[in-house]
């Protein structure tokens, strides 16, 4: 409420604080910027209007900045900074050593001069959109990112910096940050490192008419990354297509045998009609192959049989092989028994040594002349109750 002094002089005492400023105005006109101490305002009639405004946040955003500047402009230079940007250009406020804000093309920011001190960095996006690296991570520490682009690139790989739609230049591997000004800023990023494509369970007919399913492998590098981007839609896919032709093409004069007996690869003439076609598109095609080879559940139950077949016989081979090496050994045996005697009692003895061993008496009768007058003992001294002269009585008999 007001004082009976200030009632009866008219006028108003206006306090402004060190961390304050005031605009004043009376009867709706703008009168003075008002600093930090005491003021005795002319206020007939309630028409003295005071607008105060906290150096915490150091941008003047008023309804009456306009006025201001119109009609006192020394005193709004005196107290505000006003900051503008052009139709490219970005500007970087800093506020005692801090980033404050980052202003866009075609933007204004108006601040209080003694909340500073103000730094300003204007940067032309015309002719580059890149962020100083230094600079983007200042932007990153502040949270004011949606100011740039982000793009991380790493090791192994390449991007391909597109800007409204037009490729601009590569960029290695890091991270990479342009300006958000309105422009479309793509990138690409291509794998340049040496890598494999599979195509799997492709059907494909042979020469004699049968239906088989392949498993290929490429390995392939990209040595050419805007060719290989801009040239076709997917330059994976346009090698998978190359390698599902050369392949179709080279079992298709072939008969299932001839698949199954050799290692297949493509044939030299379409291996290199690939390479050549994928080099036109900026990639290098080294190893192609046939990885697997698989056949229709009763085609396989059919081979299944031949090959039991073909081993079974072999089998037979080996086995009449040698029956006839065991023959062979039988008779040679003999031919050296007529011819040596001895080596004939030899013999005898070795086959009543493995009959003794599982009977318990043993009597011989009269046979080849060595075995007529002797009791053969076959077990030593342990064993001779079991060998028994019995004439007439036997467990086993030699004749």
């Amino acid at each position: 409420m007001k004082t009976i002094l200030e009632k009866l002089l008219g006028r108003q005492r206006v306090l402004v604080k060190e961390n304050e400023r005031a605009v004043a105005l009376y009867k709706g006109e703008i009168r003075a910027i008002l600093m930090p101490g005491e003021h005795w305002l002319a206020n007939r009639r309630g028409n003295l209007e005071i607008s105060r405004h906290d150096l915490k946040n150091p941008e003047f955003v008023s309804a009456y900045e306009k006025a201001l500047f119109d009609k006192l402009p020394d005193v709004a230079a005196r107290h505000l900074t006003v900051i503008r940007t052009g139709r490219t250009d970005v500007a970087v406020v800093e506020r005692d050593g801090a980033l404050h804000a980052v202003l866009n093309p075609d933007r204004k920011l108006v601040l209080w001069t003694d909340a500073g001190p103000w730094k300003v960095t204007s940067v032309d996006t015309a002719a580059d959109l890149a962020v100083d690296p230094a600079l983007m991570r200042r932007i990153g520490q502040a949270r004011k990112t949606e100011h740039v682009f982000l793009y991380p690139v790493v090791d192994g790989q390449v991007g391909l910096l597109f800007v409204d739609g037009v490729y601009t230049r590569t960029l290695a591997a890091g991270v990479h940050a342009f300006w958000n000004v309105g422009r479309m800023v793509q990138v690409k990023v291509v794998d340049v490192k040496r890598q494999s494509l599979d195509v799997a369970g492709q059907e494909m007919l042979t020469k004699d008419r049968v239906t088989i399913r392949v498993n290929i492998a490429a390995e392939y590098r990209v040595v050419d990354p805007v060719t290989a981007v801009s040239t076709v839609k997917d330059f994976s896919e346009a090698l998978y297509r190359a390698l599902q032709y050369a392949f179709r093409k080279t079992l298709g004069a072939l008969t299932l045998d001839q698949i199954l007996d050799k290692k297949v690869t493509v044939d030299e003439d379409s291996a290199a009609k690939v390479r050549d076609d994928m080099a036109v598109i900026g990639v290098e095609v080294s190893d192609i192959a046939l990885k697997d080879v698989i056949l229709p559940g009763d085609m396989r139950e059919i081979l299944n049989q031949v090959v039991s077949a073909e081993k079974q016989a072999e089998a037979n081979v080996i086995r009449r092989r040698e029956e006839t090496n065991a023959t062979r050994s039988l008779l040679n045996t003999a031919k050296v028994m007529a011819e040596n005697p001895v080596m004939l009692r030899l013999k005898e003895l070795e086959a009543l040594e493995a009959i003794a061993g599982k009977v318990e008496r043993l009597t011989v009768h009269n046979g080849t002349g060595g075995l007529l007058n002797d009791l053969v003992k076959l077990r030593g001294r342990c064993m001779s109750p079991n060998v028994v002269p019995a004439l007439g009585r036997r467990h086993a008999t030699q004749s």
